[in-house]
């Protein structure tokens, strides 16, 4: 079922609709990882503090992009971070910016991630917001996860779609949606049976692992990521959507750098580093299914789509070709360990 040894497939050079490029001295070796990859990125905007305005987005845009000035270029897609406080007024402003190209915006409910405790308590409260940004075609991305600590942390991704997503797409049905890196059968059932407005990304960690990866022999903390990883039958659900050819899945890595020492930690922080090795992994994942064919529309096609995009114009060439990944990488001075740390990846980029 899977390719040979020394296969060559030439895709249109790939979106990646999540990917996390912290601030300070961290940037510089994600950017390089990134741009290795990708033509284009969408810029998550949750740092301390988080990029909530149009001139945050814009300095952030500035910062990226200094890190980002040699070699192959990388474009960039900004996001707002919501707020119960966010406004028509600066949706406005930022999808107006001639400064950075702002696009969307990441509604995080409060306290589901990573830096998220400034998010969103209510949606509601923000629905004025959301119907300006679907009167300008403005796509929301979306943490769908309810953060409430009576539900079960396998099951916040579940909730979510019954109390949030579904009166949100009733409500405003012509706003543009990305239930970003979905984790659940459920996910993948809904998605595919909302409107067309309603799109999901799927990072290549939740294609390739499951939950058994993070406790299976003791707790791995670099596999600990949220949404956490689900069951076998979840992972399946996802794989299968993944390389359907179904336009409402796309690329989305969220690759997250933490640094080793934040990870292997009494309470590590949730995240998956894979801008390293992402499309060989995404690769990797196709092959196994025997679905190469579809590669190049999940990673280069349906997200640009659906963000109306224009398609990327160059292109990448992978190889069938074993490589080892190194055990750390820096991350601003201090090491970083990446999704398969001193293992191989099947996939190679031919140079």
């Amino acid at each position: 079922m899977s390719a040979p040894e020394g296969t060559r497939i030439t895709l249109i050079k790939p979106d990646d609709f999540h990917h996390h490029f912290r601030d300070g001295p961290k940037t510089a070796s994600i950017v390089a990882h990134a741009k290795q990859r990708f033509a284009r990125c969408l810029a998550m905007p949750n740092l301390k503090p988080p990029v909530t305005t149009t001139e945050m987005a814009e300095a952030y845009h500035e910062h990226i992009i200094g890190d980002s000035t040699t070699g192959n270029k990388l474009d960039l897609i900004m996001t707002l971070y919501l707020t119960d406080r966010t406004t028509s007024e600066e949706i406005r402003k930022a999808w107006s910016s001639t400064k950075a190209n702002i696009k969307a915006v990441k509604f995080y409910p409060a306290g589901a991630t990573t830096n998220s405790e400034f998010g969103v308590t209510d949606v509601t409260l923000v629905y004025p917001a959301l119907r300006t940004m679907a009167e300008l075609g403005m796509v929301l991305c979306i943490h769908s996860e309810v953060s409430t600590p009576s539900v079960d942390i396998f099951d916040r991704e579940a909730v979510f779609i019954e109390e949030v997503m579904k009166p949100l797409v009733a409500a405003i049905p012509n706003l543009k949606i990305v239930m970003e890196h979905i984790s659940t059968e459920t996910a993948v059932q809904y998605v595919q049976s909302a409107p067309d407005n309603v799109a999901a990304s799927i990072t290549c960690h939740h294609l390739l692992y499951n939950r058994n990866a993070l406790l299976v022999g003791g707790i791995k903390p670099h596999f600990y990521c949220l949404p956490i990883l689900k069951r076998e039958l979840h992972r399946e659900a996802l794989i299968a959507a993944a390389t359907s050819g179904n336009k409402k899945f796309f690329l989305g890595t969220d690759s997250a750098p933490h640094t080793k020492m934040m990870k292997e930690t009494g309470c590590g922080c949730a995240g998956v580093y894979t801008a390293h090795a992402a499309l060989e992994l995404y690769a990797e994942a196709f092959d196994r299914m025997g679905k190469l064919e579809n590669l190049e529309a999940f990673c280069s096609h349906h997200g640009a789509d659906h963000y109306g995009l224009p398609r990327n114009e160059g292109t990448i060439t992978l190889v069938k070709k074993e490589w080892t990944v190194p055990r750390t990488y820096d991350l601003g001075g201090k090491d970083l360990q990446p999704l398969r740390a001193g293992e191989t990846v099947a996939w190679s980029i031919e140079e």
